[in-house]
């Protein structure tokens, strides 16, 4: 018996130690998903005999869509002793999809400490280094010593899961530095933290994207990163273990977004919130090919008269295309961690200038060799192999411009470079390629 067929054979006898013991088994990932699927009174159902401790593991690991399902199926009451054994951050992403009024009710009916936390978190843009990171942290004063940080922490550490790296603050909680057990094991016994804290090379601000953090962890390989205020003052902490989902969500995004699609649409979103998602983009494709083909349109009367052209342009602008994406690809994912900017490395454009003019030379010299071998006109083949070069040199200078300038201009350049390159490549192309055909024309008739 699968997964699927154990919850809704429990759900018809309303077990509430079977559907417990499934937790035991399976891990809570598999038993959301499985929760997705079922209809709104086996899920009331089934959430009437989950135990809170398990609801919170339940919530920790189900999708937006089935907490808010879920959620709506407990009283205020219940969710803050569900919420009780779940992590501060992940309690805010929840009441994050709250309507505001029920939000405002449960946070009215927590103790302040925790109310106030969760206030503070839920300030912050949910994308943003604030909207991430946890409270679960430990931070010292300065003037601690050795022993009394000891003393401390064998009294606070079974309420955090972070004690392996120690924040030390002082009397404004302003951070100062970071220390670890091995450092507080090892040292004499009356030294103060602050003689033998280590400074923190790396930290973010609560309003600073998430992606910035995604960054710092993926090129300083960090293990765990704070999370300050404007007067330095520590807010939370972001950990390996979360940023490993930013990261893919991150990457998830900007792959739909280079092909104009909403970062929210999955797999199986409604037809309707799919349609609506692609629509618009395809539309803006669509007047950037009456562009292209306009061009075409000046050129009717070269076609006309030498037909074979017309098999030559798509490889053409097709091949500028690939090389422009290639350019693309490597510029948007150097944009996301943060190691490019315009002002600094515009010169590299002349890397790709070369890169475009021998990618070309190659790449004309084979498809002019076939036209060649077909068509047996040699000036045919000469027109391909100088289309060819301009257009690569072309494709390559606009897939490292583009994303650039736009991300200058405060424009995501993963929504927009792909169709802004993909115009450039097919109005220059088709131009080209016809212009030097129409020069031509008297050798290739």
């Amino acid at each position: 018996m699968d997964l699927n067929e154990e919850i809704r054979k429990i759900i018809k006898i309303k077990d509430d130690m079977l559907i417990n013991s499934l937790f035991d088994e399976y891990h809570p990932v598999d038993i959301a998903l499985e929760a997705e699927d079922l209809e709104d009174e086996d899920l009331e159902t089934f959430v009437s005999l989950v135990s809170h401790d398990n609801m919170a593991l339940l919530f920790e690991s189900a999708e937006d869509d089935l907490s808010a399902r879920m959620m709506a199926y407990f009283t205020d009451d219940d969710l803050i002793d569900i919420f009780a054994h779940m992590e501060t951050s992940i309690v805010a992403d929840l009441l994050g999809v709250l309507s505001t009024v029920r939000r405002k009710a449960i946070l009215s009916s927590m103790k302040s400490a925790e109310k106030n936390t969760l206030k503070m978190i839920l300030s912050f843009d949910e994308e943003s280094a604030g909207g991430i990171m946890t409270t679960n942290f430990i931070a010292l004063k300065e003037n601690l010593t050795a022993e009394e940080a000891i003393k401390k922490l064998r009294a606070i550490s079974p309420e955090t899961e972070i004690i392996d790296e120690i924040f030390v603050t002082d009397d404004y909680h302003r951070l100062q530095g970071i220390v670890t057990i091995r450092d507080l094991l090892v040292s004499n016994a009356k030294t103060a933290l602050r003689d033998i804290l280590e400074e923190v090379d790396f930290y973010v601000y609560g309003t600073d994207d998430q992606e910035v953090a995604a960054n710092l962890f993926s090129k300083y390989e960090l293990d765990i990163l704070p999370v300050v205020n404007s007067n330095m003052a520590i807010l939370g902490v972001i950990t390996s273990e979360d940023i490993i989902a930013i990261i893919d969500q991150e990457h998830n995004e900007d792959i739909l977004q280079m092909h104009g699609v909403n970062a929210d649409e999955v797999y199986d979103s409604t037809w309707f919130d799919s349609f609506k998602s692609r629509i618009p983009w395809l539309i803006v494709n669509l007047l950037t090919a009456f562009l292209a083909s306009s061009v075409v349109k000046g050129f009717e009367s070269t076609i006309s008269q030498v037909v074979v052209l017309s098999a030559a342009m798509p490889i053409v602008t097709g091949m500028g295309g690939n090389a422009g994406s290639q350019t693309l690809s490597i510029i948007l994912t150097s944009l996301a961690r943060g190691e490019l900017s315009l002002k600094e490395d515009y010169k590299l454009i002349f890397k790709e200038i070369f890169l475009g003019l021998f990618e070309g030379a190659i790449i004309g010299i084979l498809a002019a060799g076939v036209f060649v071998f077909w068509h047996h006109n040699i000036y045919l083949g000469f027109i391909l192999f100088l289309a060819m070069i301009a257009n690569m040199i072309i494709a390559c200078s606009m897939g490292f411009l583009i994303p650039l300038v736009l991300d200058k201009m405060k424009i995501d350049p993963a929504i927009a470079s792909s169709i802004f390159l993909t115009t450039f490549t097919d109005v220059f192309g088709f131009f080209i390629f016809l212009g030097l055909a129409t020069v031509f024309l008297p050798l290739l008739i």
